[in-house]
């Protein structure tokens, strides 16, 4: 645009010199001051197609510019939404981490309890001084939270003493040792060796319920709630069942 201007200026000036020579009509100042006018107008006009041409290329950044804003946005968009998939899966792995320190906690009150009662009713006492010794320095290493250690000591003492009264309960702790280390799959499986060497025992209710908490943590809520039910069904009065029917209610 700006060439242009300055082909126009260039014509005006050549024609007005030109028609100045031929026909005489003009003296030599008045020319000058004619061609200088002209000279103003056409600069005038190049200057205002310079802001033109300015605006023009503003206008191109401002839209290129509103484009990334929106990609942007875009992009935004969709990190918060994986950013709330991911806080919704941290609070239910949260929630059930909980859920399994709350009940090894309750696990392990019961058994002060029993030791309390035992100290009281020295003839109650169902296994040897030896294997009661090598289950409480096992289950020692479990409240320590040396969970490798207390399996590997609770495995021993069922090679040990095969057919002891505190063999159910060292097999019920090995599953929980290896829940408390989030190895839910070796979890259940410690605990169904409970169900099928002990099944008139105290602790298969226990163990089924820990089975439950397993397979909850692992996602597979279905499995849960078909072992809670069976739970119930299977042992009615127990503890381990009330506990089963309150989480059977929160469904």
């Amino acid at each position: 645009m700006r060439a242009v201007a300055r082909a126009v200026l260039a014509v005006l000036a050549f024609a007005s010199v030109a028609s100045n020579a031929s026909a005489a009509l003009f003296d030599d100042d008045e020319a000058r001051a004619r061609i200088e006018a002209l000279r103003k107008q056409v600069t005038a006009i190049d200057d205002r197609l310079g802001k033109i041409e300015a605006e023009v290329r503003d206008r191109r950044a401002l839209v290129d510019l509103a484009g990334q804003i929106e990609a942007l946005k875009g992009d935004l968009s969709r990190m918060r939404g994986q950013i709330e998939v991911l806080l919704n899966q941290a609070e239910t792995a949260d929630k059930r981490q909980k859920e399994l320190y709350l009940d090894i906690d309750t696990r392990l009150r019961k058994i002060e309890q029993a030791k309390e009662r035992t100290a009281e009713k020295p003839a109650d006492v169902p296994a040897s001084a030896e294997e009661t010794r090598a289950y409480e320095a096992a289950l020692n290493q479990f409240k320590l939270g040396n969970y490798p250690l207390a399996i590997s000591a609770l495995q021993g003492l069922l090679v040990t003493y095969p057919n002891s009264k505190l063999a159910p309960n060292a097999q019920y702790w090995i599953g929980m040792a290896y829940a408390a280390q989030r190895d839910y799959k070796n979890a259940i499986g410690a605990q169904q060796k409970v169900l099928v060497a002990w099944p008139d025992d105290a602790k298969p209710p226990d163990a089924m319920l820990n089975i439950a908490t397993s397979q909850e943590a692992m996602g597979d809520r279905r499995g849960a709630q078909k072992t809670l039910e069976g739970l119930v069904e299977k042992y009615p009065t127990s503890q381990a069942a009330a506990s089963a029917k309150q989480r059977l209610q929160k469904r």
